[in-house]
């Protein structure tokens, strides 16, 4: 499968979302004394989850990071091997997540949907189409660093809009859909997969001009399978990630069972970033809150360390 160096926000994008999360650093912070408080949390009685949450959660990433320094230098020995001993299921695979910083996290996730036989094509699309230039760098950083396969991704969509050729990339997308007999994939992995979001956004309303269907819809007449998911999502993304992340969200809550999967990744990834934007989202289309979604869907610490990645209700 063909999978698109989808990493297209721009870096004022991103500024944007930093403080959009729900996760924030903790103020007068310890590395020492919270090292010595999870050490006493792993150590009570049958485990002390609840300290380990409030911990971790009130903890930015890069503050979790200095706390795994600071207990590997008074214990001996590290964090997540000592976590990993104490906790069990859901909690156990969150509370690891946390730890790792985000390209690590996204690398692992990359390398385990790659692991064996077939592919999990959701989490490569997912991670591939929502990522900006420099977080894609830094989980190839994390592959080499982990003596991982690399990806297909090349960090190289421009960045802003190129007013010149909104034009021209909606006109070349419509020649290789609609206006043709068959389709040609290749213009729309290059247009979709190297513009910024901002320009690509510009493309999709300039498309009206020469279609009477928006670019989802086109991308749904002309392709199918893999590359069509994996287009769909990079659209989606260039319009509102919040929005992509709040629909994935409520899908994985939807219907008998849960896919846990699919809302562990995305309430870690997304807690520091645009979880505030994403709840807001998700009740706008859904008309009930992300929280209410959790609480009614899950249970147990797993419900408890989700519910404090989301933060309140409202």
């Amino acid at each position: 499968m063909y999978l698109p160096n989808a990493q297209y926000n721009l870096c004022c994008d991103l500024q944007l979302l930093q403080k959009e999360g729900t996760v924030t650093a903790a103020p007068n912070f310890n590395s020492s004394g919270d090292a010595g408080v999870l050490e006493q949390a792993i150590k009570a009685k049958g485990v002390d989850e609840n300290t380990i949450i409030e911990v971790l959660v009130k903890r930015s990433n890069e503050q979790r990071q200095q706390i795994k320094d600071a207990y590997q230098k008074a214990s001996g020995k590290s964090l997540e091997s000592a976590l990993k001993n104490a906790l069990k299921g859901d909690l156990e695979e969150v509370v690891l997540a946390l730890l790792k910083t985000p390209a690590h996290y996204d690398a692992q996730l990359l390398k385990l949907a790659m692991k064996g036989l077939g592919t999990d094509e959701d989490v490569l699309i997912e991670i591939l189409a929502s990522r900006n230039n420099r977080e894609i760098m830094d989980i190839k950083k994390a592959y080499k660093e982990g003596a991982c396969r690399q990806t297909s991704s090349n960090a190289n969509r421009t960045e802003g809009v190129c007013e010149q050729m909104v034009d021209s990339d909606a006109r070349a997308l419509y020649e290789a859909g609609e206006g043709r007999k068959g389709n040609n994939c290749s213009v729309f992995i290059e247009v979709l997969t190297s513009r910024s979001a901002p320009h690509l956004r510009k493309v999709f309303e300039r498309y009206s001009k020469y279609s009477k269907v928006d670019m989802a819809k086109a991308i749904d007449l002309e392709m199918k399978g893999d590359i069509e998911s994996c287009l769909t999502a990079v659209v989606k993304c260039a319009g509102s990630r919040p929005a992509f992340f709040a629909e994935k969200l409520y899908l994985a809550m939807k219907g008998k069972g849960t896919r846990k999967s699919i809302l562990t990744r995305i309430m870690v990834s997304r807690s520091e970033i645009d979880m505030k934007r994403i709840k807001d989202e998700y009740k706008k289309a859904y008309g009930a809150t992300l929280y209410r979604a959790i609480l009614d869907d899950t249970a147990g610490d797993y419900e408890k360390i989700l519910l404090a990645l989301c933060g309140s209700e409202n």
